[in-house]
């Protein structure tokens, strides 16, 4: 039976210098850390019929024991890195793309796996990443593990990936069948459960409007095809999917 799980690596803060801090609200307090996002990050292991897919890296953070947190989180799970086959690539921003290497061993983190990436992001990033983060870079393109895609199209009949831009310029989503129903992992566009119900731009968007009407767009349909939704950066529901309520309108509820 297929099973989706939250990799969850934290909560953290970041501001206009692009560092993650870890953010408690227990002992720490938002007003120390003005004009700071405040998020957590969430990348995705779906466990399908067709072998492991994993959903964007996250931020590539270590245990006191120098194991990846990404890694250590999926052996917890009873899996080993070795065994997922898909590493899905919604864009290449730091706290995306941190797991996808090891740069103390040099090594790729899921060496069984194809790592599905537009090209153009991948283009773009190598021009525009941090030194650190092109390290990784360096470390996957030796691998040859990459798989290159254009526009929107298919992966082995069972995932499909749809170029939606908004985010950065070659941002893209996904969405992976189950036997739990259609996942959507919409990466940025798409990061917490909130923003399918309140109309915002927002200016880490490339495009914000068209990442507003995109998210109206995902819920309308969604909520219709009962896709489960997969939130990168949620707060509090994760793993969720539409619910209709006794009045006739929808709510999100979590779907795990």
């Amino acid at each position: 039976m297929s099973a989706i799980y939250s990799l969850y690596e934290g909560s953290y803060s970041v501001d206009k210098t692009k560092v993650f801090k870890p953010f408690d609200p227990k002992i720490h307090d938002p007003k120390d850390r003005p004009g700071s996002l405040f998020i957590h990050v969430h990348p995705f292991l779906i466990d399908t019929p067709n072998g492991l897919v994993l959903c964007d890296a996250g931020l590539g953070h270590r245990q006191e024991n120098g194991e990846l947190i990404i890694t250590e989180n999926i052996r917890k799970l009873g899996f080993s890195p070795l065994e997922v086959r898909y590493v899905l690539m919604s864009h290449l921003h730091q706290d995306h793309v941190g797991g996808l290497a090891d740069t103390k061993t040099g090594e790729i983190t899921f060496p069984n796996a194809k790592y599905v990436i537009q090209e153009g992001e991948w283009q773009e990033a190598r021009k525009t990443a941090e030194p650190e983060i092109q390290e990784i870079f360096d470390i996957l393109e030796k691998s040859n593990k990459m798989l290159f895609v254009e526009g929107d199209g298919e992966v082995d009949g069972f995932i499909e990936f749809k170029h939606n831009g908004a985010h950065t310029a070659n941002h893209q989503v996904f969405f992976i069948d189950t036997e739990l129903g259609k996942c959507f992992f919409g990466g940025d566009v798409l990061p917490e459960p909130e923003e399918l119900f309140v109309s915002f731009v927002a200016k880490y968007d490339l495009d914000g409007r068209l990442a507003r009407d995109l998210r109206k767009q995902y819920w309308e349909k969604g909520r219709e095809e009962g896709w489960i939704y997969l939130f990168y950066h949620s707060k509090n529901i994760t793993i969720g999917k539409a619910e209709q309520k006794s009045d006739g309108t929808f709510k999100l509820v979590d779907a795990v």
